[in-house]
């Protein structure tokens, strides 16, 4: 991984971290909302499965998030803060952000085929269109 500066590193962990507060928020609530759904369709299962996903992955990504920006700070004690550790911080926080917000976007297209076929083609063209200007934006709008 490139090396940045602290100052730099510690702000981008507290965005990601607030960023990862409110989808994981909202999966945990549509976890809950799914689970109320009294469907046969073993698509149900897979759109609770990836829900469950997307909430867990989210609270990693906060909880790593916190963790790095706290270890940033500019008066943190030498032994408490490594450059391994804000390495693995680095990459559980990104990875669990990322993963995160595809899995919420996969539990979202699966949502709609609990419904019907149409609203299952709907949703899963929507959720292909975010998932091509996530990944877009993931990548810089390059």
């Amino acid at each position: 991984m490139e090396t940045l500066p602290l100052d730099y590193l510690a702000e981008i962990a507290r965005q990601i971290a607030f960023l990862s507060a409110f989808p994981g928020g909202f999966a945990a609530t549509f976890l809950a909302t799914l689970l109320m759904v009294d469907s046969p369709k073993k698509i149900a299962g897979w759109a609770i499965g990836a829900t469950a996903f997307a909430a867990t992955l989210f609270i990693v990504a906060v909880i790593a998030s916190v963790m790095l920006a706290v270890v940033l700070q500019p008066n943190v004690p030498e032994r408490v803060a490594s450059g391994a550790s804000i390495g693995h911080a680095r990459t559980v926080s990104g990875a669990g952000f990322i993963l995160g917000l595809y899995a919420l976007l996969l539990s979202l297209g699966l949502s709609g085929w609990i419904r019907s076929r149409g609203v299952g083609i709907a949703t899963a063209l929507a959720v292909g269109l975010g998932a091509v200007m996530v990944t877009w934006g993931l990548t810089g709008f390059g």
